[in-house]
């Protein structure tokens, strides 16, 4: 259970790390060591340290779940990866060292995308797939992430704002309350947080990211039916038009849309979205 305390399970968890592929990845678990893992893939520019603590924390009740780092950032070791393939190949080898064949994935915006890559690399290994504020290869805007994402932080940096106030949430009085609260959370871990993530591992995946949307979308088709895109229908970084194309690319996928919310539709509803995710993660 998630306390404002900061007795969040997620922020008390170790940080671990398996080496593969010649490199070392940090990596943190919760929940009983059996049935399929929930793998969890985080979005650009984050560490182990950016996951919202209540969404883990309700991801994980009564299931086994496994929060991966990518190469070159915060405690894992190695050069963050140049594109979105070799990040999935880096996660394919993470998951088999860590002695899974199969696992569900959860990936958050361009860990969406690393997810997407991971089924085109290993169809065998997934079972269940969420994709949240997350695009297609080739996806509408995707391209143009970079500069959104560096205009939304110099207004941010401008009014004295931390960057994902701007970034996640909507304007609205509903988006700001989100926002602050959201913040709030991530400070709840005090020990043994995550190491930073560097200004040059962010343009690396801002660079992966715009090569991923120059890119023709990947056939899906072999998690047909067990796909659900969840999506902000006010998503600056990664237009809602990308859900919509996610939803017609994969046959029988489920889409959620999120009313007033923005590319962290994931943590202001993070209440819904968790019971959604249980719901369709349900054996």
């Amino acid at each position: 259970m998630s306390m404002s305390d900061g007795s969040s399970a997620y922020y008390r968890a170790p940080t671990s790390t398996v080496s593969v592929a010649g490199a070392r990845f940090a990596y943190r678990e919760l929940g009983p060591r059996s049935g399929t893992p929930l793998v969890l893939l985080t979005h650009l520019g984050a560490n182990l340290d950016g996951w919202d603590p209540r969404v883990v924390d309700g991801l994980a009740q009564g299931r086994h779940l496994i929060a991966l780092e990518y190469r070159g950032v915060g405690t894992s070791t190695g050069r963050a990866r140049h594109s979105i393939g070799a990040m999935g190949a880096d996660m394919v080898a993470v998951i088999r060292a860590l002695g899974h064949d199969r696992a569900d994935l959860f990936g958050l915006s361009m860990g969406g995308m690393v997810a997407q890559a991971v089924v085109a690399r290993a169809p065998d290994l997934v079972d269940r797939l969420i994709l949240a504020s997350s695009g297609p290869a080739g996806g509408p805007g995707l391209t143009r992430m970079t500069g959104v994402m560096m205009s939304t932080t110099l207004r941010a940096l401008a009014t004295r704002k931390d960057p994902r106030v701007l970034l996640f949430f909507t304007r609205s009085p509903e988006g700001r309350r989100s926002a602050r609260d959201y913040l709030v959370r991530l400070s709840e871990r005090t020990a043994g947080r995550d190491g930073p993530v560097t200004p040059g591992v962010l343009r690396t995946q801002l660079s992966a990211v715009r090569g991923w949307g120059t890119q023709q979308s990947a056939d899906l088709t072999a998690v047909a039916g067990r796909v659900l895109v969840i999506h902000g229908d006010s998503d600056s970084m990664v237009p809602p038009a990308n859900a919509t194309e996610l939803a017609r690319l994969i046959p029988s996928s489920t889409l959620m849309v999120l009313p007033d919310s923005g590319h962290g539709a994931v943590f202001q509803h993070h209440h819904a979205v968790v019971l959604a995710a249980q719901v369709f993660l349900r054996r």
